[in-house]
């Protein structure tokens, strides 16, 4: 039996192939079933056309052929191969120093590439929109990994150098991200700083972008990244959100000094939820002298407590009133039970200055609390009342589109099952991510 069967012939003359090739200016000349090692071996030349010397200009005479073999976009399942009968010409002009050329055509390959260049964009998409994995288009390609991380990292190199992805930035935010869990020593730093666009489309919806990833969590890592950025940049920058963290709060202050800083809402609500836990614990020990156990009254309802007050069910409801009237020693956790309803109420009220007025409200009377745990909450949130009364000054703007993006870069590690080299771990973070848009 034959390793290999035609399927296609004529020079070009199969209008169907040219259709189905979709490369421009090029024409079929042979599509091969290659059966044992699996691929379809395609055929290709460009039309006939006048050349020119890339030197001199003058119009160069055709001097022989040579195949060059290209990765192409699999087919069907299957790997193809596509096989470039290049024309190779000669300058006529003797004082050019050019000699013989070869062939250009950016659409199809780059010099000396391995991959063709859809096949590189299609790897780039099946990244992106996928979730693919390096070794898993390899397998589709027909090639090792190496071959396709070499193609998909030069496009994505010479995306994340174009200048003009943060332009147009108006509303910034900023997370910490953990990508290694080893010897520092080994990979250094285990904390990233990333920065996220926020900036709302013309109906007002969020569409999160990551804009970069830094080693480092601290003030100045973010200082240093928007300086690095320019004045124009800074000054287009009107909203910045970001968790409670004082290191980024003082970068936004002295950089970002045209913009509004805005405490994440969900963050305030964590902190009063660790309240409500902290008082629990700390009146479990006092009444009865150990931990939490299996029928102790506020062990029972560890996780009601953490859920808001209109999702609870009668039932919830009952166990919530039987568990504060089991000691008069629970009413401390009724009360940071109800604290941290109305700081959780302050996020869903029905207008802006409602809620702007209940937070100063809040921020007023929780410092005086006699409950130690909620007092500390009360400080801890007067600390941070400027950016968390901006949140009813910027139409509720939140660092949540950042958290969205640090759940993408999660499920892309695992679907990776690691990452040993960061500059290759910040590139398809920033790919996944909306960061690198072809």
């Amino acid at each position: 039996m034959p390793d290999s069967t035609s399927l296609c012939s004529g020079v070009g003359s199969c209008s169907s192939c040219d259709t189905w090739l979709g490369l421009p200016g090029m024409r079929v000349l042979d599509v091969v079933d290659g059966q044992a090692q699996g691929r379809l071996v395609v055929r290709v030349e460009s039309l006939p056309d006048v050349a020119g010397c890339p030197v001199c200009g003058v119009v160069a005479h055709a001097h022989d052929r040579h195949d060059v073999t290209l990765i192409d976009v699999p087919s069907f399942g299957r790997p193809v191969r596509l096989v470039w009968v290049k024309r190779r010409y000669l300058c006529p002009e003797p004082a050019c120093g050019a000699g013989t050329f070869s062939e250009q055509n950016d659409a199809v390959a780059g010099p000396r590439a391995l991959l063709s260049t859809r096949a590189v964009e299609w790897a780039v998409t099946q990244m992106r929109r996928e979730h693919a994995t390096v070794a898993g288009l390899a397998r589709q390609l027909g090639v090792d990994w190496n071959t396709v991380w070499r193609a998909v990292k030069a496009r994505l190199a010479a995306l994340d150098a174009d200048p003009s992805r943060f332009d147009g930035v108006t509303m910034l935010g900023v997370d910490e991200h953990v990508w290694h869990h080893v010897d520092q020593r080994v990979r250094g730093p285990k904390m990233l700083t990333g920065m996220v666009d926020l900036t709302r489309d013309e109906h007002g919806i969020v569409h999160a972008r990551l804009l970069d990833l830094v080693p480092g969590r601290s003030g100045t890592v973010y200082g240093d990244w928007l300086t690095r950025r320019g004045t124009r940049f800074r000054a287009g920058v009107k909203v910045a959100t970001l968790d409670p963290f004082h290191g980024y709060k003082n970068a936004i202050s002295e950089h970002l000094t045209d913009a509004v800083a805005v405490v994440d809402a969900f963050h305030v609500v964590k902190l009063a939820t660790a309240c409500v836990d902290d008082v629990r614990r700390r009146v479990q020990q006092d009444t009865l002298g150990h931990r939490g156990r299996t029928g102790d009254p506020l062990y029972g309802i560890r996780t009601i407590l953490r859920a808001g007050v209109e999702n609870l069910t009668d039932k919830q409801h009952a166990r919530l009133t039987a568990a504060f009237a089991a000691n008069d020693a629970h009413i401390e956790v009724q009360i940071a039970w109800q604290v941290a309803q109305d700081v959780r109420a302050l996020f869903h009220a029905p207008t802006p200055a409602a809620g702007r007025a209940r937070a100063e409200r809040i921020l007023k009377i929780l410092p005086t609390c006699p409950i130690p745990e909620v007092t500390r909450l009360g400080k801890t949130l007067k600390q941070w009342a400027e950016p968390l009364l901006a949140y009813f000054d910027t139409n509720g703007a939140s660092n949540g589109g950042t958290e969205g993006i640090n759940g993408l870069i999660e499920l892309h590690r695992r679907i990776a099952r690691g990452f040993r080299n960061r500059t290759n771990y910040r590139l398809r973070c920033l790919l996944i991510a909306g960061g690198l848009t072809p």
